[in-house]
């Protein structure tokens, strides 16, 4: 067998560093996209890089950004990979209301730039493009499928409709296999902290170890379908496996609040909490001791709130074979007792952005 080489923009990410590690198993020689800073951000990925990983020789890092049409084409020169996978992007919601210009030009414009650097390079290669739940926005249905009409309700999620939508428009236009990957929310233990999932994990830990008093919180009963990203990485494999490039939700098919995120969380470490107060007065208590732990900021709801995201999943199952393996609680679990170790072994207190 022939080996495949890949290229993954956004490598350094959640989702970038799960698709390196999953495609380095499988033989591939993978390169990866990386912005030039003064300070490294490659935490994710530096087991990968390292001489002690069996894979290191298999992992190459270039300089780069979606802002630069002639570097993405130097970079696809030289790599003339097989298969690429755009999951560059600025890509919390709540930061695009206060950058919008930045998340437009790299989430929606970025898109074409690759999409017209694969065309004017003439290099064959499947092209997978990271789009979100976002999309539904201000949902016309429950739940939302391939079908279903989109209605965004921030700059991320119009940026990235954008991006959906040429990624189609190439595809028919210039016959690439370009496919959209419109996956709901996927967290895991490296999750950014910034992340209203990673937030609450490193907040509960905090607290029951003792290191902290309480923390802060937007709107606590918004709905997601929240899935393991590990399991949503072979999705975005089996996207561009398939003979014929088409577009997929990849889902649990399941939601849960924010408050019952949070719930799960504290059960975790033994401990429950009861909620008093409604609004922006609600307070979340330790059941044990009354204790207030949680209370509300109006600051980090969003200008336009996304109430409810539910996806269906069941294109992806019947034509690529792909269900998630892992269920909310246990979700919930992997992060607080990673976070909890973590934070008791290096007696390390994070204290992470809003919602």
């Amino acid at each position: 067998m022939t080996e495949k080489t890949a290229l993954i923009s956004g490598i350094t990410g959640q989702d970038g560093s799960y698709l390196a590690e999953f495609l380095l198993e499988k033989g591939y020689r993978v390169h990866g996209i990386v912005r030039r800073s003064s300070s490294f951000n490659r935490g994710r990925i530096d087991h990968l890089t390292s001489d002690k990983n069996i894979f290191h020789q298999q992992l190459f890092l270039h300089y780069g950004d979606l802002t630069d049409s002639s570097n993405l084409n130097r970079i696809l020169e030289r790599t003339h990979p097989d298969e690429i996978y755009n999951l560059a992007a600025q890509s919390h919601v709540q930061v695009s209301f206060e950058i919008p210009e930045y998340s437009a030009e790299v989430d929606a414009i970025g898109t074409l730039r690759f999409l017209d650097a694969i065309r004017e390079t003439a290099i064959v290669s499947k092209f997978y493009q990271a789009s979100t739940s976002e999309l539904y926005g201000k949902v016309q249905e429950i739940p939302q499928n391939e079908n279903t009409p989109f209605s965004p309700r921030s700059p991320y999620a119009i940026a990235k409709q954008y991006a959906y939508w040429i990624v189609k428009n190439y595809r028919e236009a210039y016959n690439l296999f370009a496919c959209n990957g419109i996956l709901f929310n996927h967290e895991s233990e490296r999750r950014g902290e910034s992340f209203v999932t990673r937030k609450i994990s490193i907040n509960v830990a905090s607290i029951i170890l003792g290191i902290k008093d309480t923390f802060l919180l937007g709107n606590l009963d918004s709905k997601r379908d929240w899935g393991y990203a590990p399991d949503f990485i072979e999705g975005m494999w089996l996207i561009l496996q398939h003979d014929k490039p088409d577009d997929y939700v990849l889902a649990t098919n399941e939601n849960h609040t924010v408050r019952e995120f949070i719930e799960e969380s504290f059960k975790v470490l033994g401990e429950e909490i009861f909620w008093e107060g409604k609004g922006i007065y609600e307070k979340g208590r330790l059941k044990s001791t009354g204790k207030e732990v949680i209370a509300i900021d109006s600051r980090y709801f969003r200008p336009t709130e996304v109430d409810l995201l539910l996806g269906d999943y069941s294109k992806a199952k019947e034509k690529l074979g792909w269900e998630p393996k892992i269920k909310f609680k246990d979700l919930v679990r992997i992060m607080v007792e990673y976070d909890f170790e973590r934070i008791k072994k290096n007696n390390f207190n994070s204290d992470p952005g809003g919602i």
